[in-house]
């Protein structure tokens, strides 16, 4: 499992951050999902190996512009460049007039169809070959989510052993077996797949959050997760001089949490625009405050392996758990 983030700059963008969106890869070369989609999100795309005819669905965490924004011009864009085949957009259902006003308003006609789907029902799950994706409700200004991402149809192993005492000859059967397909035999026996085959190790699982000043609402969704990628606008003293109006988190309140459930790697993003880079220009010629500011507070607390997210930065989630930074 892959990401790479396409913005980390909460509320506005700066010349070093784009707003939020984060790309997600399993499976095929070429699938990805994209899970936010603030303004200029198709620019950023266009520095990365990530295609919008190639995109199998869209996840929103919640309606602020600083994450939807770019929607419009994205849809229209991947008509452009020729896509045909359908694509899901998972959403509140408010974002979708904005999206089709906004279209409809522009004469923008889309070549594939959208199929919006309800991430605030109740009974919401959705997947493919690749993924299974739940959600859980988080505490921001409007109803936000996030979304638990976990990889799909592990790769069976047969019990050979077992297959050939019960007389089961090597064949299609056992291809169908290895699929995860349960098989019924011409005289009505009834071959479960569970039976005969190991899954030999466990699913990844990557927990992205959208804007929450209550992370321990992720108790349950970060049981068994890997990676947790959650908001850390700003350090626990800036929090504490704004107020709680924004409803957004410090970094000490997410490093606290993690620590506590005991997610291995933590993933900090959505940093306030006020941060800047230590190289940036702004940081050397003036009193700006430093993004490592947020990473020592973090550190401070947090014992697991913490990465504070840039743009266009990947990260590959390997088999074994291992959270590794992409070189290319």
């Amino acid at each position: 499992m892959e990401f790479t983030f396409l913005g980390t700059s909460a509320g506005t963008p700066t010349k070093a951050r784009n707003v939020t969106g984060l790309a997600l890869r399993h499976g095929s070369p070429r699938q990805w999902y994209l899970i936010d989609c603030g303004e200029g999100t198709q620019q950023q795309l266009l520095r990365t190996r990530y295609s919008p005819v190639q995109l199998q669905a869209i996840f929103i965490t919640h309606v602020h512009g600083d994450h939807t924004f770019g929607l419009p011009g994205l849809l229209a864009s991947a008509s452009m460049a020729g896509r045909t085949e359908p694509l899901p957009i998972i959403a509140p259902a408010s974002l979708r007039p904005f999206i089709e006003v906004a279209l409809s308003h522009t004469d923008s006609n889309l070549g594939y169809e959208l199929e919006f789907i309800d991430s605030e029902a109740p009974d919401f799950r959705w997947q493919d070959q690749a993924v299974a994706v739940t959600a859980a409700t988080l505490s921001h200004r409007v109803p936000c989510r996030a979304f638990v991402f976990t990889e799909n149809n592990l790769q069976r192993r047969l019990l050979t052993d077992a297959l050939r005492e019960d007389g089961i000859d090597a064949g299609p059967v056992w291809g169908q077996l290895q699929q995860g397909q349960d098989v019924t035999m011409d005289d009505g026996k009834v071959l479960r797949a569970k039976t005969y085959t190991l899954i030999p190790r466990t699913p990844r699982r990557i927990v992205v959050a959208g804007d929450n000043d209550t992370p321990e609402l992720l108790a349950d969704a970060c049981q068994n997760a890997h990676v947790l990628i959650h908001e850390a606008t700003y350090t626990q003293a800036v929090s504490d001089r704004i107020g709680p109006w924004p409803q957004h988190s410090s970094a000490a309140q997410v490093a606290r949490f993690a620590d506590a459930i005991g997610v291995p790697n933590l993933v900090l993003t959505h940093f306030s625009s006020r941060y800047q880079f230590r190289s940036s220009p702004q940081t050397q010629s003036s009193s700006a405050p430093n993004i490592e500011e947020v990473a020592d507070e973090a550190r401070s607390i947090y014992r697991g392996n913490l990465c504070l997210a840039q743009d266009f930065a990947g990260y590959r989630l390997t088999p074994d758990f291992v959270l590794e930074l992409m070189t290319e």
